[in-house]
């Protein structure tokens, strides 16, 4: 069976990926179908590009049609950086900055608390005992670039990472540099697994 690509046939060799939408938000949940297995890779918010080709109009609801979706290499970019020292007089990215930002990493989002712009990573871990591990491996990135995060993980197992400047109440490029340096850890060892019966 040949797949499409926003409409450009691929060879059905190609990995296939399928995208419902949940509810009335709509997210990409990504299932890889590779020597005859499914692969679960997770969901994620679409991405800016993604809403403004509002390419859900014209790949949603076709459930005859597999779906590819092409991960932007622009994380592994910011990932090869290092946090460095803020320049004397530097000041918090504004809103629009940091939405530009937020397209170099992925499954991070951005919020706002009492007017201090943060990013925010979510995971759903199978037990408190891989939250530890999560945190464990978040901590040698951080302490290898000197630059620690807020970690939280609360009784339903589920982790989530804050990063921001507290010294300028805001985001800089060293955040999204640690979140790009995070989403290259290894976590599927780790992500809560649903048993799916048929």
């Amino acid at each position: 069976m040949a797949m499409a690509l926003l409409g450009v046939a691929m060879p059905s060799s190609w990995p296939s990926f399928q995208l419902p939408a949940c509810g009335t938000r709509k997210v990409m949940l990504v299932r890889a179908t590779a020597a005859g297995k499914d692969i679960e890779l997770g969901a994620r918010d679409p991405f800016p590009e993604e809403l403004e080709s509002k390419f859900g109009d014209k790949v949603l609801g076709n459930a005859s049609t597999e779906h590819i979706i092409l991960v932007p290499s622009r994380p592994v970019e910011i990932a090869q950086k290092s946090c460095a020292e803020l320049p004397r007089g530097a000041t918090a990215m504004t809103e629009k900055e940091a939405k530009e930002f937020l397209r170099k990493v992925v499954g991070w989002r951005i919020i706002n608390e009492d007017g201090c712009l943060k990013l925010q990573g979510e995971w759903n871990l199978a037990s408190f005992s891989a939250g530890v591990e999560l945190f464990q491996r978040i901590a040698a990135v951080a302490k290898a670039e000197n630059y620690f995060p807020s970690l939280s993980l609360d009784r339903k197992n589920r982790a989530k990472v804050d990063i921001w400047t507290e010294s300028l109440g805001g985001l800089t490029e060293n955040d999204f540099i640690l979140a790009a340096k995070i989403d290259k850890l290894k976590t599927s060892d780790l992500i809560k697994r649903n048993r799916v019966w048929a």
